[in-house]
């Protein structure tokens, strides 16, 4: 299996085979003549795919992507991507806009990348547009072009970084419609969720600690990030304030058993330490543990 670095736009293109019009960004049409060949891609750089059919299959490690025709798959740098062909489709066509970090340099978009949590290497859910979503995405990869074409200037970084951020921007708003519109979908992880966190609690805690957030979106096959939006979409409440009402539940259950102490108790929910537990107890109750077991 090939391995392909993409550490420059110039190694991008090359790759493409296609002219390379400004150092640090790129905005490409690929539609292959070629078969696909099977390859692991290395990203040094940010690229945003909008693929127009199923030329390929694409995974993270053993995790699928969850992409069709004219869906969104985004990857960040020092992440690697599988690509395996798909038979019935053997010709890849999509546009990518890649650029390199570089260009993100003492800029507010190079300080808020972290808010564009679909760029997350463990997510699975790629964005699913529609006719006029589409519409959008293009007028805005066709203004970061048609700014490519032009001669470099004092303004050209500026204007460029503008449009990427505005395309970013659409993506979370794209992602926000995906979340509701899929409704029953997001129902059932949620549901999947609250079932493998009371089994936790019952059974792992008390060995395995206390339960995170990252360990579910992975039971549920989903980035943390995408999880989080997904659960607070769905109930209008974190996934981290459902765990904390859980373990809330169980911990008043247990003391109302006054045969156990209530650092065996703080233990069996998963506590490290027993100062831990009275934290966590009297942050959300007002009282500690004992105070609320002789009230």
């Amino acid at each position: 299996m090939q391995d392909i670095y993409l550490n420059s736009i110039q190694d991008f293109n090359d790759y493409q085979g296609v002219e390379t019009l400004h150092p640090l960004v790129s905005v490409v049409r690929v539609e292959n003549t070629d078969h696909i060949k099977e390859c692991v891609m290395h990203y040094g750089l940010y690229a945003v795919y909008l693929k127009e059919n199923k030329g390929c299959k694409l995974s993270y490690g053993r995790t699928p992507y969850d992409f069709d025709e004219m869906t969104v798959t985004s990857f960040a740098p020092g992440q690697s991507i599988r690509v395996e062909p798909n038979p019935d489709v053997p010709f890849a066509k999509f546009t990518a806009l890649v650029f390199h970090p570089d260009i993100l340099n003492r800029t507010e978009l190079g300080k808020n990348m972290r808010r564009y949590e679909f760029f997350d290497y463990t997510s699975t859910e790629a964005l699913h547009l529609s006719q006029q979503e589409i519409e959008v995405f293009k007028g805005v990869l066709s203004m970061i072009e048609q700014e490519l074409h032009r001669s470099i200037d004092k303004h050209t970084r500026e204007l460029i970084v503008s449009n990427i951020e505005l395309l970013l921007n659409y993506c979370l708003r794209f992602y926000d419609r995906q979340f509701i519109t899929r409704e029953e979908i997001n129902h059932s992880v949620v549901k999947k969720f609250t079932s493998l966190l009371d089994s936790y609690i019952e059974e792992k805690a008390e060995t395995e600690g206390l339960p995170s957030v990252a360990y579910f979106a992975e039971k549920c096959c989903l980035s943390t990030g995408y999880f989080g939006t997904l659960v607070k979409t769905e109930t209008g409440r974190t996934a981290k304030d459902l765990i904390n009402e859980r373990l809330l539940a169980r911990a008043k259950a247990l003391l109302s058993d006054d045969t156990k102490t209530i650092s065996a108790i703080g233990q069996n929910l998963g506590f490290e330490y027993p100062q831990h537990f009275v934290r966590f107890f009297k942050g959300l109750t007002g009282k500690t543990p004992a105070q609320w077991r002789a009230a």
